[in-house]
Formats: C-alpha cells, structure tokens, sequence
C-alpha cells in the first residue's frame, strides 16, 4: 500500500506568498499526499486566492482552525494533527519553496535503517523572488544515521531541527504535540520532547527546503525582540529543562548551555526557575546567580577584545 505523507500548514494573511508554496508542493515529485491548510483567522483574501487551486486539485483540503485550537502556530498545527491521515507528517510554513524532491527523498531516507521515525533534511534561506534555478535535480546524498548526542546536538542548535525540515512517522506525535502556549520555539521544545524518547533517525546532508527572510516572519520578530516572541523563547527554555530533568537527561554540558543561554536574557526570575526546578548545589547556584550580575561586565570585555583583533 502506498505511502501517504500528510502536509499541515498554518496560514495567516500570508495571500502575497502562499500560492507560490503551494505550486512547489504540486511539483514533488511523490504525489501521494495530502496538504491541509489551517486557516489561523486570516483577514485578507487568502482563501479567495485559494479556491481556484483547492478546486483544481483534491489534494489541498482547507480548514479553519476552531475555538477549541488556541490562535497561533501550535494550535493550528495540533489541529491539523488531528486531521491527518498520513502514514507520514511534515509542517511547511505557507512563505517559504520546497524542492521538488522534498518528499520522495526524505521517504526513501527511512529504508536507510529499520525502525526509523524521522528524516532530517537541511534548509537554506533567500530573500525576495526565489532563484529557481538554485535549485539542483540531482537524487544522491549523503545519509548519516542519527547518534547518540543528536538530542543534545539539536537542543544547542549544532544540528538545526527546524519545524519544516523533518519528515516524521505520525506515531512520533501520539503522546507530543505543540504546547500551544508557545508563540515561538514551539517546534524547539515539542521535537526535544519527541528526540529524548531516543527514536532512530536519519539526517540527509541536502538542502530541501527553501526558508523566506522577511520582517514579519516568527524569527525576524524574535530577534527585533518581540515581547512575545522572546517571551515564548523564555517559557520554552524553561520547559525544555524541566523534561530533561525529569527525565535524568541533563548532562553538565546542556545544564551549562541552557543557564548561559537564560543569563542571556537578562531575566533574574528565568535564572532562578531554571536553578528551583533543577536543585544544583549552593555553590552552583550562587556562582549562577553571581554570573547573572557579572554578565554585562563578561560582555563589554569579549566586545573589547574583538574590536583589538
């Protein structure tokens, strides 16, 4: 029986951008799929737009996402979750191109080991109109089967798990799905959660995925600092730590990464929820605690020492 691989992708006035997504995914070249397209209370003239291509191929089923779903990413996209009917999950954002082989090489990445649940393939980014003729037709890549430190690899972003460059098996998402309390990172915390249950896996050294820089995407807003956006990066942080915690998977290094990374925030009460929930010794928690008010100080230094270099 063939293989169907269940697309989910979140839309929110994004009419200006879709359409040109939506055309790189009828150009896979595995046609067995089904792309849902949750509607997250658009306010232009997406689903105008839409209706011409939703008649013309059965493939693309729209939904608008309910009241029971909060509004945002990880509502829409538990929504569609719940929808799928694939063997096979994946999420692409409704801006962005996906190479035509996207789908059949990611699929034919599972037969590299039994028992795999995901793929993990590689993205790149561009601004503006997409070079379409960027995009190389050759099938070879390079496989690699997924270690024993991918989790910790992910978590400090040295392998980057973005939420539209795994395919997954859908039983991964039985027991997680996106905190929809997140409004930022939710892919970050959802797939640690998914990764520290040690699932096997592949990652595929090819770029797959094409990601739009624009200023109104999640992460440009992040980095203009977006209260809510850091807000949820904050929250995230400290839900990451709590499951691995529990877990007894809080190594000294990712203990060490995720602290350094809430010091960096320059939020106190993060520092301190990170050090209750984890319970280190006195003396690791005043040497935090001490790193924290010392931290404007580290900076200055290493900017000096740059600008002499």
């Amino acid at each position: 029986m063939t293989s169907i691989v269940s697309i989910i992708m979140a839309t929110y006035n994004r009419a200006h951008f879709i359409v040109e997504t939506l055309q790189s995914i009828q150009a896979q070249t595995y046609i067995h799929w089904e792309c849902l397209i949750i509607d997250d209370g658009n306010n232009d003239n997406t689903e105008t737009i839409l209706n011409p291509i939703l008649k013309k191929d059965n493939r693309f089923k729209y939904y608008k996402r309910p009241p029971n779903y909060k509004k945002g990413l990880p509502g829409s996209r538990n929504y569609g979750l719940d929808l799928a009917i694939g063997d096979y999950i994946i999420f692409f954002d409704d801006d962005d191109v996906v190479h035509p082989l996207c789908l059949e090489v990611s699929l034919a990445a599972f037969k590299y080991i039994q028992n795999s649940s995901f793929c993990n393939f590689k993205k790149e980014a561009f601004s503006g109109n997409f070079n379409y003729d960027s995009i190389d037709s050759y099938y070879e890549c390079n496989l690699e089967v997924a270690k024993d430190d991918l989790l910790e690899n992910v978590i400090t972003q040295k392998i980057p798990f973005a939420s539209c460059t795994v395919l997954w098996k859908k039983e991964c998402f039985k027991d997680h799905v996106f905190n929809e309390n997140l409004m930022y990172a939710e892919e970050w915390e959802c797939y640690q959660r998914i990764l520290s249950n040690k699932p096997k896996g592949v990652l595929v050294d090819k770029v797959l995925y094409y990601n739009r820089k624009h200023n109104k995407s999640n992460t440009s807003e992040f980095w203009r600092n977006s209260e809510v956006r850091v807000n949820s990066k904050k929250e995230a942080i400290k839900l990451v730590v709590s499951n691995l915690y529990r877990k007894d998977m809080l190594t000294h290094y990712l203990f060490k990464y995720l602290l350094n990374y809430a010091i960096s925030f320059r939020d106190f009460k993060l520092v301190k929820n990170i050090l209750n929930i984890t319970n280190p010794k006195s003396s690791i928690k005043l040497f935090y605690k001490l790193k924290y008010y010392l931290f404007p100080f580290w900076v200055f230094y290493m900017n000096k020492i740059k600008h002499k270099h």
